[in-house]
């Protein structure tokens, strides 16, 4: 079809019901029109239906008996129609193809209005929008065209911080859908708590070691200094601690679902953890995870010796391990997603493909790709385009 063929517009709204669809192309099949482009949303139960056909052969006169027929059923439908006369295809798309997903609890008009202002002033053209899920949180992605990934993610971070959502940018294309890693802290991620104060509560040293933890995940103090500093007060504990803390571990809401959607679609998944073995191993085979990496606390003699062993897991590790894992998954780092909360998952977070930190300390929000303020880990699952209805579906059978 050349870019001077007559062609029709075709627009249907109105209340929907089963027929509709296949109603309006048995109509349009009398004239023996080609079909070019469709595109039907159905919002809370009134559809909007849009055809982009040949016009029929017969020039005016055969248009004409078109559009009275279209609009004769139509109205038998009790519906209302639109046919607007043209030449060719849509528009070529702009180059420079990214999703921008929006989340919002609740997502607001005003919060809908700046992002798709700021989308516009990038030189960006919003081609389609539609819903990934409703619940636990609104989350909505936009088709943008005309400009390029990095300078959307740019201009839409800062705003989505100003208007309370959490906005992410990712580039078009079949990498998307690929098969894919995600790697992710434990400590305040996965899990609700820090591993390293629950072995301390036991040692009656929870708040000297919960601030020296802070400080750390702050970037205030130097990470394998501060883990040193902090295990040695747990020197003397009794190795039964670790099956205590093991059941005092609580997940983060939306983790198994997380998990158990990402298996499913095929991805492969791992943590890394400035924690200890002594949790991580247990959550690899609880979980179903085919990487997991921490330190070690050292048992001596069925105590603990208030030191680690091995190499140290501190945030140039961790980025050392999401890399290890995407040569043994054989997966681009391109194609990574990494998670995390602290001033030490920075360097993971930022060697990903994508970044993503969750209800993380400042620092972090600012250095990531994007960020997760709300508490559900599972929601990180919609910056990947799945939507709700895809995870439910994962997670109703086996």
């Amino acid at each position: 079809m050349s870019d001077n063929t007559p062609t029709l517009l075709v627009k249907i709204f109105g209340k929907d019901r089963p027929g509709i669809t296949a109603g309006l192309f048995d109509t349009l099949a009398a004239y023996a029109v080609d079909v070019i482009d469709i595109e039907q949303v159905v919002t809370r139960g009134r559809i909007t239906l849009c055809a982009l056909v040949t016009a029929p052969a017969g020039g005016a006169g055969a248009e004409g008996e078109l559009r009275a027929t279209v609009h004769s059923w139509a109205e038998s439908m009790r519906l209302t129609t639109e046919i607007i006369s043209g030449r060719g295809d849509n528009r070529p798309r702009g180059t420079g193809r990214s999703h921008v997903t929006v989340l919002g609890h609740p997502l607001t008009a005003e919060a809908t209005a700046a992002i798709a202002a700021r989308i516009t002033g990038t030189g960006g053209n919003i081609d389609r929008i539609f819903r990934l899920a409703k619940y636990p949180v609104t989350a909505v992605e936009f088709a943008v065209s005309g400009t390029g990934t990095e300078v959307l993610r740019t201009a839409l971070v800062t705003e989505s911080v100003a208007l309370g959502v959490d906005v992410a940018v990712v580039a078009a294309g079949l990498q998307r859908r690929a098969q894919r890693l995600v790697v992710m802290d434990v400590d305040s991620t996965l899990i609700q708590d820090e591993v390293i104060e629950l072995f301390a509560a036991h040692a009656g040293c929870e708040a000297e070691v919960a601030e020296v933890t802070a400080r750390a995940m702050r970037g205030e103090l130097d990470f394998e200094q501060s883990l040193h500093a902090r295990v040695a007060l747990l020197a003397g504990l009794d190795e039964s601690v670790v099956d205590k803390v093991r059941a005092e571990v609580r997940l983060t809401p939306g983790a198994r679902t997380l998990i158990k959607t990402l298996k499913r679609l095929g991805f492969q998944v791992g943590v890394v953890s400035g924690g200890f073995t002594q949790v991580t191993d247990d959550l690899r085979e609880r979980l179903g995870l085919d990487f997991a990496s921490a330190n070690t606390l050292e048992i001596v003699d069925g105590r603990l010796t208030g030191r680690v062993t091995g190499e140290i897991v501190d945030r140039a590790g961790k980025a050392r391990l999401l890399r290890r894992f995407a040569a043994e998954a054989g997966v681009p780092l391109s194609q990574t997603v990494a998670i995390g909360d602290g001033a030490n998952d920075l360097d993971m977070l930022n060697a990903a493909g994508l970044g993503v930190a969750f209800n993380a300390k400042p620092v972090v929000r600012e250095a990531a790709h994007t960020a997760v303020n709300v508490p559900f880990l599972d929601t990180v699952l919609y910056l990947l385009g799945v939507t709700r209805e895809e995870v439910e579906a994962a997670n109703t059978h086996e």
